[in-house]
């Protein structure tokens, strides 16, 4: 089937990023910030549990729903209400978090080979972060200024990754059926399940065991592209 549309991943892909040490980062920052707001709650681990609460099968319901409603029963935080706490973080205290942080080497001109080649392109990254927070990580990554076709955030998708309802799901905004489109990502247990709803799949991390139809790096992505494209 002919190619369609590109679904990259964000963090290790585009973004220089070690997710792990991010995430203890981001979590270590939020709890610092959110705490005073909530004296007498145990806050980090019950959002560790809520986020872990996303990142299970929920049919019917969007990731930012189920946060929602776990955080509720496990601490009485209402994130409707409390928002303002949480839009405080991400405005003011987010966007220190990526020092360090930069674009991966040829990201950019791979995503322009493949808007140029008319393909539609998704940020497919993890969707446990709100929108704010993706925008900033895609500064980070020096890609603010792109036009993407779609960006998987918690606030719009119903699944998280590897699950196939993800991919699905993505496919589905970028306008393609999943045979259409190619899944790039570093991690191989989180991209590389795309090939289980028929997705082609490039590897660019450093797993040589890792199953995918295509590996290297983001100058081998751009260099398949062109050759596709003729």
């Amino acid at each position: 089937m002919r190619l369609r549309g590109i679904l990259f991943d964000l963090d290790g892909t585009l973004l220089d990023l070690d997710l792990d040490a991010f995430l203890r980062r981001y979590f270590s920052a939020l709890g610092a910030a959110a705490a005073p707001h909530f004296p007498g709650v145990d806050l980090m681990p019950a959002v560790l549990a809520s986020t872990s609460a996303m990142q299970r099968p929920h049919p019917g319901a969007t990731n930012k729903q189920v946060f929602d409603r776990d955080i509720l029963e496990r601490t009485g935080i209402d994130m409707d209400a409390d928002w303002g706490v949480f839009e405080e973080f991400y405005r003011d205290v987010f966007p220190t978090l990526g020092d360090g942080y930069g674009p991966v080497p040829g990201a950019r001109e791979a995503i322009a080979q493949a808007q140029a080649l008319g393909l539609r392109v998704a940020v497919a990254t993890q969707p446990i972060f709100p929108l704010a927070a993706i925008r900033h990580r895609l500064a980070w990554a020096g890609l603010a200024d792109v036009a993407f076709d779609a960006v998987t955030t918690y606030e719009t998708m119903f699944a998280c990754k590897p699950y196939a309802a993800y991919f699905q799901q993505t496919a589905a905004m970028i306008r393609c059926e999943p045979g259409e489109c190619l899944m790039v990502g570093d991690d191989r247990g989180m991209d590389m399940p795309a090939s289980a709803v028929g997705m082609r799949t490039f590897y660019v991390g450093d797993d040589a065991g890792a199953p995918a139809d295509h590996r290297g790096t983001m100058a081998d992505l751009s260099a398949l592209l062109r050759r596709e494209g003729r």
